[in-house]
C-alpha cells in the first residue's frame, strides 16, 4: 500500500504569517526561534531520535501555516528494507535538511553527511553534534571520500541509515554531472540498498546574504518523493542512472503540473 501525506486544502495560513503582507518575517522569526529550542535541547543532551524528528515535524507545521503544500509520496519504501539503506537526494533547499528527520527518523535511525563547517557553527553546531553525523570538509575530495566510506560503514553495521546529498551545493535545476557516486559507491562496500530521493523544495528560496534563511514562494508546492530500495550490483552505473531517472522524471512531471502543462 503507497503511503503518502499531502497538507490538507483547508489548512489555515497563520494570522501573523498574513500580517506579514506576503514577506517571509513570521517565517523566519519563528524559524530562527525553533533553531534556538533545538540548541537548548542538544546542550542539555536531550536531543535524541524521538526528540529530533517530533522537532522536525514542528517545522513542517511551521511550513505550512505559512502556505506550503506537502505532497509527500513514497514513505512506505522508508522501511521497506529491512537493513538500513543509503537515501540518496537532490539538494534544493535548507528546507529538505529540516523535513526529512521527521519522516525519516521518526521510522528508523538515521545520520546525515554534512558540511564539517556545520559542526562548529554557533547555532546548528550542538544540533550537528548531537545527531553525530559524518562530517566532511570538501576540500579534498579524496580524503573526504575515505571518511564517509569509513564513517558510513560503522553507521550502517549499527543499523543506522544515512542521508547523502551528492551535489556539491544546492540547485534549484538539478544537473546529473554534479551529482556523484558516493552514496552508490557506499551501499556497494557496505552490501546495502540505495533509496533514491526526488525533492522539490524551491518553495524556500535560499537567502542572498543568508544562504539558509530566504523568502518564500508561497505559489510552489513541496514535493518530496521516495522511491524502492535499489539493490547494488558492480559496478554500480547502472543504479546510479536509476537514481538520476528517478529524480529528474520527477521533476519534470512537477513541473509540468505547475506550468499546466
Amino acid at each position: 500500500m503507497n503511503e503518502s501525506y499531502h497538507t490538507p486544502e483547508n489548512h489555515q495560513q497563520a494570522f501573523l504569517d498574513k500580517l506579514s503582507l506576503g514577506s517571509s518575517v513570521y517565517f523566519c522569526a519563528r524559524f530562527v526561534a525553533k533553531l534556538f529550542q533545538n540548541r537548548k535541547l542538544a546542550l542539555a543532551n536531550q536531543l535524541d531520535t524521538k526528540a529530533w524528528a517530533s522537532k522536525s515535524m514542528e517545522m513542517l507545521k511551521l511550513v505550512e501555516d505559512c502556505g506550503g503544500k506537502f505532497h509527500i509520496e513514497g514513505l512506505e519504501n522508508i522501511l521497506k528494507s529491512k537493513e538500513p539503506v543509503i537515501f540518496v537526494g537532490n539538494h534544493m533547499s535548507t528546507l529538505e535538511t529540516m523535513i526529512l528527520p521527521g519522516l525519516i527518523a521518526s521510522k528508523r535511525e538515521v545520520t546525515f553527511v554534512v558540511k564539517q563547517s556545520l559542526m562548529t557553527h554557533p547555532i546548528f553546531g550542538p544540533v550537528m553534534c548531537a545527531r553525530k553525523p559524518i562530517a566532511v570538509d570538501r576540500k579534498n575530495p579524496a580524503i573526504d571520500f575515505k571518511k564517509v566510506m569509513k564513517d558510513g560503514v560503522e553507521n550502517l553495521k549499527k543499523n543506522i541509515s544515512i542521508v547523502i546529498f551528492p551535489q556539491s551545493h544546492r540547485e534549484i535545476d538539478f544537473n546529473p554531472i554534479h551529482f556523484n557516486k558516493m552514496g552508490i559507491k557506499l551501499a556497494k562496500l557496505a552490501k546495502v540498498s540505495i533509496v533514491p530521493v526526488a525533492i522539490k523544495t524551491d518553495f524556500w528560496k535560499n537567502g542572498k546574504i543568508i544562504k539558509d534563511v530566504g523568502g518564500l514562494n508561497r505559489k510552489l508546492p513541496i514535493h518530496i518523493k521516495f522511491g524502492e530500495p535499489i539493490s547494488i550490483n558492480s559496478p554500480g552505473n547502472e543504479e546510479h542512472q536509476k537514481v538520476i531517472d528517478f529524480i529528474s522524471l520527477n521533476l519534470n512531471n512537477w513541473r509540468k503540473i505547475e506550468n499546466g502543462i
